[in-house]
This record gives C-alpha cells, structure tokens and sequence, in this order.
C-alpha cells in the first residue's frame, strides 16, 4: 500500500474519485496545513522567548531554543510550499469541475436537440413551408377580391360620364360670366299672404265710364293737332 493511499484512505479501488470529492478532499488538506502552520508559529514564539529569557546566562538552554526554532521555520517553510501545491490543484480541479458541468450541459441541450429532430424531415419542412407560402397567396387573393367594389346594374360608360362633367361645369362657367344665378328655393322673395293695412284703408276708385275716356282722349289729340 503506497502513502498516497494512505494519505487518502484506505485501498486503491477501480473507481476514481469525483472532481467534488477530490476538491473536498484536498480543502480538508488545507484546513489541517493551516492549523500546523498557526501550531509551528506559536512554537517559534515561545523558542524565541526562551532564548531571550536564558541570553547569556545560560548560553546552552539559549542555542538549543534557538535550534529548535530552525527546525519549526524549516518545517513552516516546507508547509508554505505545500499549500501553495494544494491551492494550485484545487484551482484545477474547480476549473475541471467547471468544465465537466459546462460539456455536461452543453452535451444534455446536443442530446435534446437530436431527440426533438428525430421527428422532422428536413424534405417534409419544406414542403411544409411551400404549402404555407401558397396559403398565404391564396388568402393574399381572397382579402383583394372582397376588397374590390362590386359594380352593380352593368357597365358604365366613363367617356359619357366625362362628356356629362365637361357639360356641366360649362353651363357653371357660362353662368358666372353672364353674372346670372339661378336662385335657390331659399333665395326667392316671400309673396305675403295678407293684404297691407295701407290697402285695405286706401278708398277703391271707381271705374269710370268708357265714353268720357274717349272724350278726353280726343281733346288731346286735338290739342297736339294744333
């Protein structure tokens, strides 16, 4: 059994492990590292003080502090570059983890594209299209023939109708230069109904008789005559 093995538990086994589990695995690394690195700083603090405490008086109890504070930094260091391994794996393994998902998801939307193209005939989608452009001039000639008037009680004889236009407009043009208008209902004097007072009170004159009118016409004649 290898040390890898036993750094990660147990016996080799056919089946890998998981991007997730590895990641999890390599995290759980990571917290243990930290500890001992918080561990290994603590205890060259206390080397440090040991060795400023015996100073010279007791000058062996000072370097064997001081050896064994390069034995803590020496292991620190080695810890440092450690965890600078793990981080980089763990970044790849998220990156690969990223990646999976993504070529999963675009492989799951592929599968759903073919499936849900299974049922079309790229012959058949034409045809299908052609039959509707078709209907749509079907439909284009229906709408324009139940818009066009329907012309009722025969054809009508446009020249005729123009010659009847110029006519009128004519007649239009001779009456507002002869300045004669021909007088609406509207426009014509009102006839009274009744009598004016005036005469009614004016006395009737009477008729008078035939032969005095002739005899004052004479007199004039010969009046002029003369």
């Amino acid at each position: 059994m290898s040390f890898f093995s036993n750094l990660f538990g147990g016996k080799k086994t056919d089946t890998p492990p998981t991007t997730g589990e590895a990641i999890q695995k390599l995290r759980e690394t990571e917290e243990m590292l930290i500890k001992k690195q918080e561990f290994l700083e603590k205890k060259i603090e206390q080397e440090i003080g040991t060795a400023k405490k015996h100073g010279t008086k007791n000058k062996r109890a000072a370097i064997q502090a001081l050896k064994r504070k390069k034995r803590y930094e020496k292991q620190l260091q080695q810890i440092d570059g450690t965890l600078s391994t793990i981080e980089m794996q763990r970044e790849a393994l998220e990156g690969a983890n990223t990646n999976t998902a993504v070529l999963t998801t675009m492989k799951n939307a592929a599968d759903a594209l073919k499936s849900a193209h299974q049922h079309m005939d790229v012959d058949q989608v034409h045809d299908m299209m052609d039959d509707i452009a078709e209907q749509q001039d079907v439909a284009k000639e229906i709408s324009d023939a139940i818009s066009n008037p329907v012309a009722f009680g025969g054809d009508v004889d446009e020249e005729e109708l123009e010659a009847e236009l110029e006519a009128l407009e004519q007649e239009e043009l001779d009456n507002q230069l002869l300045g004669v208008t021909t007088p609406t209902p509207d426009e014509l004097p009102v006839v009274p109904s009744a009598e004016p007072v005036a005469a009614r009170n004016k006395p009737v004159a009477k008729p008078r008789a035939r032969a005095e009118e002739d005899d004052d016409m004479l007199k004039e004649l010969e009046a002029w005559a003369s």
